[in-house]
């Protein structure tokens, strides 16, 4: 599925020595589903040379928080970063972890309606293929010694 398509929208936020971190969050009682495709990260104009490192911090299955470096740029080796659209829930925030930027940030953030999404609870296969289904899946039996 391409991240940009009906329900995406253009997203963008830029880290500098100011302002070190942005976060990303949505209402959560709108009824949908938020992704965040992140496809860019990139140096702007006005960066030294020196190591910008840019964290994703979310929290983990525990909801702890959790801060995870997803690029080190450096204009002379590494200005930009592609990617391919990683997927984030949020609320997340990025943080610059070193150095002054400015880095921007560019992706994509995707609003699926649960009302969209739903599935009917009778899906596409008839009966007769789930028995054939059921078939094809013999219990295992356990080994004769």
């Amino acid at each position: 599925m391409e991240p940009h398509g009906p329900g995406s929208v253009l997203f963008g936020c830029e880290l500098t020595a100011s302002t070190k971190s942005y976060t990303f969050q949505v209402d959560e009682e709108d009824d949908s589903d938020h992704i965040l495709a992140l496809s860019v990260v990139c140096l702007t104009d006005g960066a030294k040379d020196e190591c910008n490192v840019v964290e994703v911090v979310g929290r983990n299955h525990e909801n702890q928080e959790i801060a995870v470096p997803v690029a080190n740029l450096k204009l002379s080796c590494q200005p930009l970063l592609s990617l391919d659209n990683f997927k984030l829930q949020p609320p997340v925030t990025f943080r610059l972890a070193a150095g002054s930027g400015p880095v921007h940030l560019a992706g994509w953030h995707r609003i699926v309606h649960r009302e969209d999404a739903s599935f009917e609870e009778d899906d596409d296969l008839s009966e007769e293929e789930e028995e054939e289904v059921e078939e094809e899946l013999a219990p295992i039996m356990p080994a004769k010694k």
